[in-house]
């Protein structure tokens, strides 16, 4: 799951939605800094992610990807089931899109103040850019694919393309649609269970 997905699983508390869609960015000691609900958010975004590198139906959408962007097809599938969360956004939310994403950037600005620097840096980019709205459409997809790949090339120093691999991801979306369909509820449930256990 990407940036929409870990948004939207976060619950209510805006400290827990921006830990969970900023852990990759806030880590260490700057996360141990952080309030507790930003580091809950973190740790629920690492739960999100296990399970879903580990679902069957996940492992079946990444295999769908083609040989030659397959080394990648874990990022491949995180992105492209944030635009099926976006395109089918009205079977999981009561409140549109639009709606979701105002209310959060709303309550993220006046949030950003208690984040460290590298936190602050990355959200203010996906506010000012709209990134989690961006999502519902293939341009949106492709343009996280190429921050994707900008990132990839200032840490490996070799050039990558990700963005190449959206051909393959439209020839294979029904396919992936029916996958996403099936595996976000039992994410959902998962979710769910994990909280009423606590």
């Amino acid at each position: 799951m990407n940036w929409l997905a870990h948004v939207f699983l976060s619950g209510e508390n805006i400290d827990q939605r921006l830990g969970n869609l900023l852990a990759d960015a806030v880590k260490g000691a700057q996360r141990a800094a952080t309030r507790p609900e930003f580091q809950r958010g973190a740790a629920l975004h690492r739960a999100i992610d296990a399970y879903t590198d580990a679902h069957p139906l996940v492992r079946r959408s990444r295999s769908r990807i083609s040989a030659p962007h397959r080394r990648f097809s874990g990022v491949l599938v995180d992105v492209f089931y944030d635009f099926l969360l976006a395109s089918d956004w009205r079977l999981y939310s009561n409140v549109t899109l639009d709606e979701f994403t105002r209310e959060f950037y709303a309550q993220a600005k006046i949030a950003r103040l208690t984040l460290p620097e590298a936190g602050r840096t990355v959200l203010d980019r996906i506010i000012q850019y709209d990134l989690l709205g961006a999502y519902r459409s293939v341009a949106g997809v492709e343009q996280s694919l190429r921050r994707l790949s900008l990132r990839l090339q200032q840490r490996w120093r070799r050039n990558f393309a990700l963005e190449t691999a959206v051909a393959d991801l439209r020839a294979q979306e029904g396919e992936l649609r029916s996958d996403f369909r099936e595996f976000f509820p039992d994410l959902q449930a998962h979710l769910a269970a994990a909280r009423s256990e606590r």
